[in-house]
């Protein structure tokens, strides 16, 4: 069995052969699995950094205002971001000639450490970026009293 791929001939098709041009691809047919609801939340980045004062949570969100997004508290320590992206109202003179913006809706869930103030909890929307920052518990320092060694 050669080890190069063929140039001249049709296809190859061995699985064993490292060259061959008809391979298996597991995720070969997963963007077309996706329906068309679910689609946004896939699309959906959020960022999720942890600064010495709080957690805070970043989501791209282009195209919604802070109307057609919502920030919730589930269960004391999850925060949950929602939201719908609306599909644009098709006029039948028109041509389509590609459509990559996602719509529906999209839901993202995180759990937080017990460290945080979810009471505290603020969000915030400019320009497409959601922020969310919860703030953290002061973390206590243990009072350390000196004793006096006698003798």
């Amino acid at each position: 069995m050669s080890m190069i791929p063929s140039f001249f001939g049709g296809q190859r098709s061995n699985i064993f052969d490292l060259f061959s041009l008809n391979v298996w691809d597991p995720f070969k047919d997963f963007s077309t699995q996706i329906s068309k609801e679910n689609s946004a939340f896939f699309n959906t980045r959020i960022d999720w950094k942890e600064t010495p004062e709080a957690h805070v949570l970043k989501a791209d969100l282009p195209g919604l205002n802070k109307e057609e997004v919502k920030v919730e508290v589930e269960d004391d320590r999850v925060v949950r971001i929602s939201g719908e992206r609306k599909i644009e109202k098709e006029d039948k003179n028109d041509t389509w000639h590609r459509v990559e913006r996602s719509s529906g809706k999209f839901v993202r869930s995180f759990r937080l450490p017990e460290n945080v103030k979810m009471d505290q909890i603020k969000a915030a929307m400019e320009n497409g970026v959601l922020t969310v920052t919860v703030p953290k518990v002061e973390v206590k320092k243990p009072d350390v009293k000196a004793i006096e060694i006698c003798g």
